[in-house]
């Protein structure tokens, strides 16, 4: 059986951090979605619609996902 998740919240809920670091996408997303994906979306306006640097490394709230 195929399932469709149009909505992350069941992965937002299992994060334990309120960020996401680019690095870490590919694990938040259980491999959908790579950090170099993101970050070309990102180069475009296409990513999420929220970002933080901290310090040299971009993260993003869990909500923007």
């Amino acid at each position: 059986m195929q399932r469709n998740i149009s909505d992350l919240q069941v992965l937002k809920n299992k994060w334990p951090s309120a960020v996401v670091a680019r690095a870490q996408v590919f694990a938040f997303t259980g491999g959908a979605y790579k950090g170099t994906t993101v970050a070309n979306l990102d180069s475009l306006g296409e990513g999420p619609p929220e970002r933080v640097l901290i310090g040299r490394t971009v993260a993003y709230p869990v909500d923007s996902f």
